[in-house]
């Protein structure tokens, strides 16, 4: 019986699921089993279960956020990742950006979208929701955006963000990256271990 393909429910916005993005590959390669990466709409999730992005939730809080960096300097030796780089324009309106993530799974471009857009995010991070930003940025990446973007627009697109979006709300999300195995659910990049672990038959 071959394992159950986990999915990776990501929203560019997050730096967390840039993070695990970067650290799926290898874990694909050990396990030999292929990420099913489903774009969610993380203001939506917020919006529908009253959470907050750590960014606000963490603000002057003492200890907590030294410790979310400590974890994510942990996590990025574990994993033989690169870190990110703060966004400066945090926090960018990812709805576009989400919404053309669907149109490149319809048009088959999915993989070298999703590396673009966190490329644009947190590598070379840019303004990505203004529209000639992102525009350019994408098209400098060897992708239509100009067709992605047209496409993203479409009814059929936007409705399929939506159904992502409340069916991980109605699995237990509450916030990006979220990982489900089956019916299990695993919340941040930290809980990549366990679902490797659990694909991997351990």
């Amino acid at each position: 019986m071959s394992p159950t393909a986990p999915q990776f429910m990501f929203d560019f916005g997050s730096p967390n699921a840039f993070l695990s993005h970067e650290a799926i590959p290898a874990i694909e390669k050990r396990t030999g089993v292929k990420f099913e990466y489903v774009p969610i709409l993380l203001g939506g999730i917020f919006k529908a279960t009253n959470n907050k992005s750590p960014a606000e939730s963490l603000a002057g809080i003492k200890n907590k956020p030294e410790f979310q960096a400590l974890e994510t300097d942990r996590f990025v030796k574990r994993f033989h990742v690169k870190p990110y780089t703060w966004n400066p324009f945090f926090p960018v309106n990812t709805l576009n950006l989400m919404r053309a993530a669907v149109a490149a799974q319809l048009e088959g471009v999915f993989e070298k979208y999703a590396d673009a857009a966190f490329h644009h995010m947190w590598v070379e991070p840019k303004k990505m929701d203004d529209p000639e930003v992102a525009l350019k940025a994408l098209t400098a990446s060897g992708l239509d955006a100009a067709k992605l973007f047209a496409r993203a627009q479409e009814p059929d697109v936007k409705a399929k963000l939506i159904e992502n979006t409340q069916s991980a709300v109605e699995r237990g999300a509450f916030g990006s990256p979220t990982f489900f195995v089956g019916k299990e659910m695993f919340f941040g990049k930290e809980q990549l271990r366990e679902v490797e672990e659990l694909v991997s038959g351990k």
